[in-house]
């Protein structure tokens, strides 16, 4: 297996755990949120690995769209657009740390709400593809 193939297989397989560790710390910030539930450690290692697999991600992305660019001599617009929207998608996944000394349910809220937000923009970043990349 070259190297591209498996830096390609290793972003599918990153998907999956962003996937996961959404509905996990998703979870977790609606019980905090609505039952106060609160214990900070697991706030912060929850935030902390959603955010440094959406990291991954991108950066996975990224060595893939150089390597295919470089390797093929072209850069196809959708990869560019896909690329652009995921890196964006990183830099709204740490704006959680503006309220890291927030109240609990605040924090629980914004965390929450940045969740979502991420997970939107990564479907339309998604879609930005042309193929049918959850089968891929």
């Amino acid at each position: 297996m070259d190297i591209g193939n498996f830096v390609l297989n290793l972003h599918s397989l990153v998907r999956w755990l962003v996937i996961l560790i959404s509905l996990v710390t998703m979870l977790w910030f609606a019980l905090t949120w609505v039952r106060r539930v609160h214990n900070e450690t697991t706030d912060r290692v929850l935030m902390n690995t959603f955010t440094g697999l959406i990291d991954l991600q991108v950066l996975l992305g990224l060595i893939l769209l150089i390597g295919d660019g470089i390797g093929s001599g072209t850069w196809p617009a959708y990869r560019i657009e896909h690329g652009v929207t995921m890196f964006i998608a990183a830099v709204v996944a740490h704006s959680s740390r503006m309220w890291r000394k927030k109240e609990s349910r605040v924090r629980a809220r914004n965390n929450f709400l940045t969740i979502v937000a991420v997970l939107v923009i990564v479907a339309f970043g998604i879609s930005l593809l042309p193929y049918n990349a959850w089968t891929r």
